[in-house]
Parts: structure tokens; sequence; C-alpha cells
């Protein structure tokens, strides 16, 4: 049966047969150089470099972790990240820590728009950022009711985790832009 989804977007099947099933156990993942992660799979093969992604990031980031080679071409995946050494799950954490580095808006100073890019002045967890968002209504992701994950021209995450929690100069700007 075919779903219908919200502005017509449909879901990509995940390609998870190459190789199938991989016993978590003979998964060895190390640096080397420091700034290559590098992956074995013990009786299988080694792999010079090495991404780490989520496979589900906004609905559930804690499980389906995707190893990708150079090609960006699935090595395979791990439903439970806990099956993995301690070790392996260390280097996971910090692999996906620096890929989703999202910083959480606590207020709004300003927001332009122009032709349907928005220039918006905010200051973070992080500390005041200016950033550019394309099309709002393509890198604005409602995650629940009061929470959005906004995407910028540069890849940056930027949330808003509960709109009604901003001040409410912050909130109106939001609101009006989103």
């Amino acid at each position: 049966m075919d779903t219908d989804y919200k502005d017509g977007w449909k879901p990509t099947p995940i390609d998870v047969t190459h190789p199938q099933n991989v016993d978590t156990g003979r998964i060895r993942l190390f640096r080397e150089p420091v700034w290559h992660l590098r992956m074995t799979i013990e009786g299988d093969r080694s792999y010079l470099k090495v991404k780490i992604v989520r496979a589900v990031p906004l609905t559930d980031p804690g499980r389906y972790i995707c190893f990708l080679d150079a090609n960006d071409e699935v090595i395979c995946m791990v439903d439970d990240v806990t099956t993995l050494s301690v070790e392996n799950q260390a280097i996971i954490r910090e692999e996906l820590d620096l890929r989703y580095i999202t910083s959480r808006i606590e207020r709004v100073h300003s927001i332009r728009s122009e032709y349907g890019v928005s220039y918006w002045e905010v200051t973070t967890d992080r500390g005041p950022r200016e950033f550019v968002v394309k099309n709002v209504g393509e890198d604005a992701r409602w995650l629940d009711e009061k929470r959005v994950l906004i995407l910028d021209v540069d890849g940056n995450r930027f949330e808003v985790a509960d709109l009604d929690a901003l001040d409410k100069r912050s909130r109106g700007l939001v609101e009006m832009v989103l």
C-alpha cells in the first residue's frame, strides 16, 4: 500500500544487503592515522576509510547505525550499538557527535527574508550565530508540535527544542518565518 506523506515526501528504502547480518563481535573500528576511521570485519575484509551515519537520524537516532565506505556505499548496518565492544561504542559516539553537532537556539534576535532565503541572527547554547536558510519549507523540520530542526546552507544544524520556552519576541519571529 502506498502511503501519502506531507509535501509528497516518501521515505527512501534502506539497503542493508551488503553484507547481510554481520556479527557485531567481528567488527573492529580504529583510527590510523588518527584522522582516518578504519574498520575491519574479522574474516571478511578491511575498509581504509569509513563514515558512520544514522540511518534514521530524526525519529530514531539511537538505533540503526550505518557504516559507509569511501564511496558512501553501505558496508553494514547495526541496529543496536550496545552489541558492539565498549571501544567501538566510544568511537561511534565520537563520530556521531562530530557529524550531528546541533546548536540549540535560545534567543532569536532577528530573521530577515529575501526571495525565499532567510537570514537568522540568534544566540545558541554555543554562543551568538548568524546563519542563512535557503528554503525554510524544505530546510526546517518539525519534530513535534514545539520542536523544530533547521539546516542552514552549510549543513549546520540548529534546533528550537521547545518553541514555548523562547521569549515572546523570539517565538513570534520563528512563527512568522515557519
